[in-house]
């Protein structure tokens, strides 16, 4: 019995190490979208050799943020409370209810499926679905507005407009000096 428990701190500590290193934002719509942002920083610097581009993080509400952060907490102490086989109802007087009790005699399934649920709504609080592209601080395409990102077509029309309008109204203002 005692060996049984240990293995199960055991899975607890592991666990909760995965948990913070890895649950903090929408991890595989992030890699994707970094894939993406990569994808279209390689053609760019290809057709616009003198272009500064920039990648970072859209942050979320912080409603969502704030909620998600007590999740991941709130996880953390869900699987200690399985591992160690405490019953938190009998603390308030109320009697546990069947899936608690499914818990505590399926420990390993229960703190897999806690953490991978969890997970699972965190990272859908975290991810905004945000590519947001702007030229000289000026918006030119906004997934959270358009629903979706731009072909490397309209990017490349988008940027070549941009780019004529700013070297237009650069001249108009030359000569008029």
């Amino acid at each position: 019995m005692k060996w049984l428990r240990f293995s199960l701190l055991v899975l607890g500590v592991f666990s909760l190490c995965c948990s913070t290193a890895g649950d903090s934002s929408g991890i595989k719509k992030m890699k994707m979208q970094f894939r993406v942002f990569e994808e279209y920083t390689q053609a760019l610097y290809q057709r616009y050799p003198d272009i500064r581009i920039e990648g970072e993080n859209y942050l979320p509400v912080p409603i969502y943020r704030h909620v998600a952060s007590f999740l991941s907490m709130f996880k953390l102490l869900v699987i200690g409370l399985i591992i160690i086989g405490r019953d938190p109802f009998a603390l308030v007087g109320v009697q546990a209810p069947g899936i608690w009790e499914w818990g505590q005699q399926n420990k390993i399934y229960a703190c897999m499926m806690v953490f991978f649920f969890s997970n699972m709504i965190e990272n859908q609080l975290m991810s905004t679905g945000a590519f947001e592209i702007t030229l000289n601080d000026v918006p030119v395409w906004s997934k959270l507005e358009s629903g979706h990102l731009p072909s490397m077509q309209q990017l490349v029309q988008i940027l070549d407009n941009e780019m004529k309008m700013n070297v237009h109204m650069n001249t108009r203002t030359h000569h008029h000096s």
